[in-house]
């Protein structure tokens, strides 16, 4: 129990008759990337939504580092950190202007020095005194991502962090989130590019329609994978060919 940072159980919810998730049920374990892969429509967000305090189920229940989000939110809010699909800084200012102004939002003890670190961290320092609206989509994005990390949340939520980023700027991101994983943050990523989620994730779960129909390692996913039948080589799956194998298939659950 100790161990885990999200578990859900049962999740259900609907919009009017659109029934979105149908029981959705899994755990991410502390300090690892948990990858949420699923159509557009398929509930990733709705999802987000529940976990990170913003919508409330159906039924269905979901706690986040050890807190309920239905009847502790304060708790989970305190705890977590989200990053949604668009940058969410101020263009006007700087780079370093909009850190001190989230580390004075959130009460802490010397925020330039805060915001000194993460630009740092985050190989900004040159940048730090520029305007965002100069800077490039990855230096956005990892702005963006820093100041997620003011506060040193335990648990950062990144609803598809990529989109809309050219294959450069893409590097930069995945480069930054093998770092915080790697600084013990739990990463939840949500993504549309299965070779994110192939280079990224310790953890994989297929969400489709409502439910999760697959959930382990890169590695448990294979075996799920029929085998290649080639004269000379054996070709290994893609996560995409593994995707699209199993969706369509009734659940699978891999431990």
């Amino acid at each position: 129990m100790q161990n885990q940072a999200i578990q859900v159980k049962g999740l259900q919810k609907s919009y009017k008759e659109l029934h979105v998730l149908k029981g959705v049920d899994f755990e991410v374990e502390k300090g690892c990337i948990f990858a949420l892969l699923g159509s557009n429509g398929a509930g990733k967000t709705t999802i987000i939504k529940i976990l990170t305090t913003l919508l409330k189920q159906d039924s269905g229940t979901a706690t986040v580092t050890g807190f309920d989000v239905a009847t502790e939110p304060v708790n989970v809010r305190q705890a977590i950190s989200l990053t949604g699909q668009f940058a969410a800084v101020d263009d006007i200012l700087t780079g370093r202007e909009n850190l001190i102004m989230i580390a004075r939002l959130r009460h802490l003890e010397n925020p330039r020095q805060v915001a000194e670190d993460l630009l740092d961290r985050f190989g900004l320092t040159d940048a730090a005194d520029r305007a965002v609206s100069t800077y490039s989509g990855g230096m956005r994005r990892r702005l963006d991502i820093a100041m997620s990390l003011v506060g040193k949340p335990q648990l950062i939520f990144l609803d598809e962090p990529t989109t809309g980023l050219d294959p450069e700027a893409r590097l930069e991101v995945w480069k930054t989130v093998k770092e915080l994983a790697d600084n013990g943050t739990t990463v939840f990523l949500t993504t549309q590019y299965l070779d994110e989620a192939e280079q990224l994730a310790d953890r994989i779960a297929i969400l489709h329609e409502g439910k999760i129909i697959a959930n382990g390692t890169l590695a448990d996913l294979k075996k799920l994978f029929p085998p290649a039948k080639v004269e000379y080589v054996e070709k290994q799956p893609s996560l995409e060919d593994i995707f699209l194998a199993i969706v369509g298939k009734k659940e699978v659950k891999v431990q």
